[in-house]
């Protein structure tokens, strides 16, 4: 089934320029040479390689699959691959973020994010690879010597060496403290690294001349757990004086996974020095890796939920296009009439309820992402350490929140997808089934959501000095029900507003069980927490966009009513788009965020099951 598109482009820009007003950005030095032109043009450019490109390889990414020869260790991506990848490098959006005088562009990080939707919808695993260079190269020009950053970066720029992100072993996962991979220092500076890692993402491909492995390991006699632990860049080739590519690197690709989903992306198994000569470059300081790394699982972190939303996107515009198509019973107001025409199972109450469920989560989660990254442009480019550290604040808080909140609700949209589709949603001859499948691994890897729901109760909030990142978060969504007073109907501002006043309380008390020692209660509640602050953090951005949406849609449409009202949103994308922006947010805040005080009342009970059962319960 042909789609007419996969993300909805009017959307970005509401949210781009019409709630956060990028345009503004340009009070920085950074981005003083950007206007919406610019912008504009750059979306543009991205949504056209997306859906002529990317989208049409997904289907060989699940269906052919990748080649692994076990003889040369070496992995082939399917054959389309190779032409959207090409043309993501010649466009440039793999340095798009980069300065100018790098070789880059410069523009702004939220801009970056809504072209980076539009790739992942198109093809997900396809763009890991390609965002991979980007994470390598950002760590290396901040951490790396002048001899490393000269010996990588170049040819990484420009698209000619991929990169990795090589942390996880047999032994150690989630607790990356546990490592075995050790390097051994060289009289020339250089490390010998010896160990095993694996589910390595982009970890094997043909699509680039090189592979840049940044890989944790520790130095010998160093000591264990994470604060021994330090970073190297392995090369797949090494690299001669004059910037060509040497021998073939001491490290192998020993195999790929059998995945569920995300079937083009090598999910690999990488032995480094089998035979004791795997060369590899110290990154930054010694036993600082995790410093390092977490930079880079930072921006991973961020771009998975990312990831979530396109996929999710993508499976929501294809169930629309389907259900507008889709000729199924009479309409529910003619159900005695067997006479009555047959409809298509858009007029169906039920599939409008499932579609506005999507809708309204996929507007949520594209509001969040954009959010969170113009803070970042905030953090990196002013000049005023006040607004620096508010923006720091909302970046650190909400990045866990974008990890898990958006992978979970990405593998319940999509879900939702196939519902639409019925029977044949779940068949091969639509894409959605594959969505289900590509969606679930986001909540699993870079740091499983338990590990994200830790993270946002203990370190970002109760262990963070006077819980100033929670006191940022709350500030702007006050401001969001400061702004809605007079604009939106009260209905929906006073759930928000007792939904903050119960997240409160229940932090309150949280930080009393951290008081008393109360560790198996907190780390037992820390995800219904996180659960709880996705579902309200969405219902605050839809407020505040209803403040917006709310005037512009009753300018456009008047009183009009009835069959005047139908022809209107017919003949009218911009009253058709504002209203159904405000249906979405109304439907979210009235008929999703009460689940919010559902997971609130689940932390209040402090239900002691979790702490008192024994693995002798379990059967």
């Amino acid at each position: 089934m042909a789609v007419s598109s996969l993300v909805d482009s009017r959307d970005v820009r509401f949210t781009l320029f019409e709630m956060l007003e990028v345009e503004k950005l340009n009070r920085f030095e950074a981005f003083k040479d950007f206007d919406r032109s610019v912008y504009e043009d750059t979306l543009k450019l991205a949504e056209k390689i997306a859906f002529e490109q990317f989208h049409p390889s997904n289907v060989d990414g699940d269906r052919i699959g990748l080649k692994f020869d076990a003889a040369k260790n070496e992995v082939k991506v399917p054959e389309s691959f190779h032409k959207a990848f090409n043309a993501y490098l010649e466009a440039g959006f793999h340095v798009l973020q980069f300065p100018q005088e790098m070789g880059g562009m410069g523009i702004p990080n939220a801009v970056a994010t809504a072209a980076a939707e539009y790739f992942n919808a198109g093809n997900t695993a396809l763009t890991m690879y390609c965002g991979s260079i980007t994470g390598a190269i950002q760590i290396i020009q901040t951490f790396g010597s002048e001899e490393v950053k000269n010996m990588f970066i170049p040819k990484m720029m420009e698209g000619k060496w991929g990169g990795t992100m090589c942390l996880t072993e047999p032994s150690a996962g989630s607790d990356l403290g546990a490592l075995k991979s050790k390097a051994v220092r060289q009289p020339d500076g250089t490390f010998l690294i010896t160990g095993q890692k694996i589910f390595i993402s982009n970890g094997e491909q043909d699509m680039t001349e090189n592979i840049i492995h940044p890989v944790l390991a520790r130095i010998e006699g160093d000591p264990e757990g994470t604060k021994g632990i330090s970073i190297f860049i392995v090369p797949k080739f090494l690299v001669n004086p004059d910037g060509t590519l040497g021998a073939r690197n001491d490290m192998v690709c020993a195999g790929i996974e059998h995945k569920m989903g995300l079937k083009g992306n090598a999910t690999s198994t990488l032995s480094f020095g089998e035979n004791g000569k795997c060369v590899g470059y110290l990154l930054g300081k010694e036993r600082e890796g995790m410093k390092v790394m977490f930079m880079l699982m930072n921006a991973a972190r961020i771009h998975t939920g990312l990831q979530a939303e396109a996929v999710s996107s993508a499976a929501y515009m294809h169930a629309v296009d389907y259900a507008k198509d889709r000729i199924q019973g009479t309409h529910i107001t003619q159900s005695m009439n067997k006479a009555a025409p047959r409809v298509a199972i858009i007029e169906h109450p039920d599939v409008k309820r499932m579609l506005l469920y999507m809708k309204s989560t996929i507007e949520g989660m594209r509001m969040l992402c954009l959010f969170l990254s113009y803070h970042e442009d905030v953090e990196h480019a002013s000049t005023s350490e006040n607004e620096k550290k508010e923006s720091t604040g909302i970046v650190e808080i909400l990045t866990p929140i974008v990890k898990a909140g958006i992978s979970d609700a990405g593998w319940l949209v999509t879900a939702e997808a196939m519902q639409v589709f019925g029977g044949y949603g779940y068949c091969q001859e639509y894409p959605v089934e594959q969505y289900a499948r590509d969606v679930k691994v986001f909540s699993i890897y870079e740091g499983t959501n338990a590990i994200q729901s830790m993270d946002l109760l203990m370190r970002k909030m109760l262990m963070n000095p006077e819980m100033y990142n929670y006191k940022m978060l709350r500030k702007h969504m006050a401001e969001a029900v400061a702004k809605a007073r007079g604009v939106v109907d009260e209905k929906y501002i006073t759930p928000v507003e007792k939904g903050m006043e119960k997240l409160d309380e229940i932090i309150n008390m949280m930080a009393g069980q951290l008081m008393g020692g109360q560790i198996l209660e907190l780390a037992a509640n820390a995800t219904p927490l996180q659960q709880a602050m996705f579902i309200l953090t969405l219902a605050w951005l839809h407020l505040w966009s209803l403040t917006i949406t709310l005037p512009k849609s009753k300018a456009l449409l008047g009183d009009a009513k009835g069959e005047d009202l139908k022809k209107l949103l017919q003949t009218n994308p911009e009253a058709a788009y504002y209203s159904g922006r405000v249906l979405s947010s109304q439907f979210y805040i009235g008929a999703e965020f009460p689940k919010f005080f559902g997971r609130i009342d689940c932390i209040v009970n402090n239900e002691a099951s979790v702490a008192t059962v024994e693995p002798e319960n379990f059967t």
